[in-house]
């Protein structure tokens, strides 16, 4: 039976959303998927009833009537940037005839030609298709960010409630246990058809389904670290274009363009989720660097914005050599990183082992207190197997500078 705290939030839920833009834009690409399912299901039929060869006929009124179908329903199917499918469907005795004119004309160009022109309102409803999901995409991947960010809060403070209870079989009451649930379902509404449920997702809405401590630690250890990584990889594809205002680079060239070339990067032009993804994009694409993986820390206090990568190396004489390295990001534009992280981030450094970390990298977006440089020179110094590398604005903009598709692609410049 629903509690009155999960009606409340039913209830707000309701109001907050079914007046929202994004609730309307939804509705809208609800119905175009709606209809597209309608042609592609239609077009399967007639696709089928095409027969193999030369085949005339007196009359078909199921082929007749399913192509009246297609082309209604084409009609009012949405343009996406301008365009949309223009499909004219043919008669069955109009194919015939189109095959059997290849076939008097004997080349091979010519019955490829017509058995393509056949196939051709197939392949522009995949095209559609295609442009559908990626604009789906782009619709959802704002809110879907700020509700990954809204997770990661409220299993922070669920992590607290975690530590304190020892019993895992007693329900959870606390209202951002609620919350959870509720964004949860959000993201499944927001995925609809154009994103794949990552792996765990049947996992998480079971523990939350059930709801006790043993199912909140799953959800927190295993499920959503799984479910964020997932996530964040199906909004970020590497397939997807990025604008660009010019036509022919050559036009650039002939210009002759003259000046000094900015060396700083906009950093200002990232938010905290985009410099995570930047630093992934850079050790994913880095020679020497394997096996890129988000990272969750739920007792951390920015939530475990941490990346984890391995470092590999050829010595000639011991062979390869691995090494674990963890990379935190820092986007700090007015705010430089000093003593007190660093002494706060190695001492969490520990809850990542096992297995041990050989390299603690700190990837800021700002710079290093001379007290902080101090300590890490001193720490590495010592007899501590743990090495901490510092990766401040200027160490990063050099590093970019032999990745300019990256600079590109975050638009730094």
């Amino acid at each position: 039976m629903p509690t009155s705290l999960s009606l409340y939030y039913e209830k707000l839920l309701l109001i907050s959303m079914n007046g929202s833009p994004l609730n309307s834009a939804l509705r809208s690409f609800e119905i175009a998927e709606a209809n597209l399912q309608k042609l592609e299901k239609i077009w399967e039929e007639i696709e089928e009833a095409i027969p193999p060869g030369i085949t005339f006929f007196d009359a078909n009124p199921d082929y007749e009537n399913n192509c009246r179908s297609f082309d209604a329903i084409l009609k009012i199917l949405p343009k996406i940037d301008g365009w949309k499918p223009e499909i004219e469907l043919p008669g069955l005795n109009e194919i015939a005839q189109g095959r059997f004119e290849a076939k008097d004309i004997g080349m091979i160009e010519a019955i490829t030609m017509v058995e393509d022109q056949i196939q051709e309102p197939g392949r522009l409803l995949r095209e559609y298709r295609f442009r559908f999901d990626q604009k789906r995409k782009a619709l959802i991947r704002e809110a879907m960010t700020e509700l990954i960010d809204n997770i990661d809060s409220v299993l922070d403070t669920l992590s607290a409630e975690l530590e304190i209870n020892i019993h895992r079989g007693e329900a959870v009451v606390h209202p951002k246990f609620e919350e959870l649930t509720e964004f949860i379902a959000q993201i499944d509404m927001l995925l609809g058809s154009s994103i794949p449920r990552p792996s765990r997702w049947r996992d998480i809405n079971r523990h939350t389904r059930f709801g006790q401590f043993g199912d909140l630690e799953d959800i927190i250890r295993h499920d959503w670290p799984n479910i964020r990584s997932g996530l964040r990889e199906s909004l970020y594809g590497d397939k997807e274009p990025i604008p660009i205002d010019v036509d022919d680079l050559s036009s650039l060239v002939e210009s002759k363009p003259r000046g000094p070339v900015k060396t700083e990067l906009a950093w200002d032009r990232l938010r905290e989720n985009d410099f995570e993804r930047l630093i992934f994009k850079l050790i994913s694409s880095a020679a020497g660097y394997e096996n890129p993986k988000w990272l969750m820390r739920t007792n951390a206090p920015d939530a475990g914005r941490d990346l984890s990568v391995e470092r590999v190396h050829t010595d000639s004489l011991i062979g390869t050599i691995r090494e674990r390295v963890i990379i935190q990001c820092k986007h700090w534009l007015k705010k430089s990183v000093g003593p007190a992280e660093i002494v706060l981030l190695r001492e969490q450094m520990k809850l990542w082992e096992p297995p041990r970390v050989d390299i603690h990298i700190i990837a800021t977006s700002g710079r290093f207190t001379a007290d902080a440089v101090k300590i890490i020179e001193k720490h590495n110094q010592s007899d501590s197997a743990l090495r901490i590398d510092m990766w401040p604005e200027s160490h990063l903009e050099m590093l970019l500078a032999s990745h300019p598709a990256i600079i590109g692609e975050f638009g730094l410049r």
